[in-house]
């Protein structure tokens, strides 16, 4: 590891490069949300719902890779797969851009969400080989502020792409994002895992991991219970142009609704990492649910008994996305904290149940559009009223404390992930 330290970048460029790793995911969704009535028209879809398709099939891709690349980083080390994977990203990104076809481009954003996916993994390996506890802590939580911006603005680039050339070009953006990311990793990012700790490939153990997983009332109670949050989630930004565009009609404002929906969302994961340490990751979750389910209701009420407005639509949808910055931080940390003897399995495994069930249950929320807000909110409502129970069920009041300690700093880390 000697070699390695001495050729690291230093603190700024690392956290630099870290938060453009993890921007990535977000570039390659939202960048795409003002671009899917182009694609559909272009490629013939004939339904406008499944247009929703282009962004569930990249989730999907996400979701399912990263139970492979915690095993794999571990025995091939970090710095090859994750420029690999930054090729792969870039390269499907093109691919994406010059499709002829739904079909292609769909089977093109899975294999680049499996692209992605590898990255989240070997990100967060790479943070943890260079730095541990409060200093890993400190680290993620300075990325995370750089990252947040991302969601926010890429709708607004993709808008702006748009505006002057075809939603071809977004893709090829992406290409030259990922190429961009897989040079500067490739020159300035050694190798952070010694060949000394690396580890064989032991599926017996994998298995084992994994089974500890799902059997530890903890990580599987918190996980469903992100997972049946971040179904409303998923299907907001499946759904979200259908909305600005066919039911309020203004195309024009698809950037700026979003950035006000989602700013909300980034205050709130900053807002976590100075009150997790204090207040705990049991309450912070528990009261973000209550609120979410709550103001989802409220939400609801106003859609059926006054209509629905843009202004009213924006003003508590974004109270609603501001709950999600407290809910996914903590969920992930309440189910991590006692699984720190098998980190790499339990994320990874965890990663792929949220991901792939809240793209899942996203899509059939998105899938019901019908010219409303309907859907979606009530989708909000149910998934709040189902997760709420499931964490109080994973989270006693009676847990020992330095788990909960435990939890805080891993949501401290963790927090803007989602």
């Amino acid at each position: 590891m000697a070699g390695a330290e001495a050729r690291m970048p230093g603190r700024k460029e690392f956290v630099l490069l870290m938060a453009a790793l993890m921007a990535s995911n977000a570039m390659a969704i939202d960048a795409m949300l003002p671009a899917l009535p182009a694609i559909g028209e272009a490629l013939g879809v004939a339904r406008d719902n499944d247009r929703q398709l282009v962004i569930t099939f990249f989730l999907l891709g996400y979701g399912l890779s990263q139970v492979a690349f915690g095993p794999l980083a571990d025995r091939f080390g970090r710095k090859r797969l994750l420029v690999g994977c930054l090729f792969a990203y870039a390269g499907f990104g093109a691919l994406s851009g010059l499709a002829g076809s739904m079909e292609l481009l769909l089977a093109a954003r899975f294999t680049q969400g499996i692209a992605s996916g590898g990255l989240r993994v070997l990100v967060v390996a790479v943070i943890r080989d260079r730095y541990h506890g409060a200093a890993m802590a400190r680290i993620m939580s300075t990325a995370m502020i750089i990252f947040m911006i991302v969601p926010v603005l890429a709708p607004s680039l993709g808008q702006a792409v748009i505006a002057v050339a075809s939603w071809r070009y977004i893709f090829a953006l992406l290409a030259a994002y990922g190429l961009w990311l897989a040079l500067w990793s490739a020159l300035r990012l050694p190798e952070t895992l010694a060949v000394e700790d690396r580890r064989r490939l032991s599926f017996r153990n994998i298995a084992q991991g994994m089974g500890e997983t799902l059997r530890r009332r903890e990580s599987i109670g918190n996980t469903i219970a992100a997972t049946l949050a971040f179904g409303g989630l998923f299907a907001f930004i499946g759904s979200v142009q259908q909305i600005v565009f066919d039911v309020f009609r203004r195309p024009e404002l698809m950037g700026l609704v979003f950035a006000a929906i989602a700013g909300p969302m980034a205050i709130s994961s900053y807002t976590n990492m100075r009150l997790v340490m204090r207040v705990g990751p049991r309450k912070l979750l528990l009261r973000a649910l209550t609120a979410l389910t709550a103001i989802s209701a409220f939400h609801l009420a106003v859609a059926l008994l006054w209509g629905e407005t843009l202004w009213s639509f924006i003003a508590l949808q974004a109270l609603t996305m501001a709950c999600f910055g407290l809910v996914g931080a903590n969920a992930s940390a309440m189910a991590m904290s006692p699984l720190g003897h098998i980190a790499g399995t339990a994320s990874a495994l965890q990663g792929l149940i949220t991901t792939i069930g809240g793209a899942l249950i996203g899509l059939v929320i998105g899938q019901m559009f019908d010219g409303t807000t309907i859907p979606l909110v009530t989708g909000f409502v149910l998934g709040g009223a189902l997760a709420l129970p499931v964490a109080i069920w994973a989270n006693p009041k009676e847990r020992p404390a330095p788990d909960e300690a435990e939890a805080a700093l891993i949501a401290t880390s963790v927090a803007g992930e989602a």
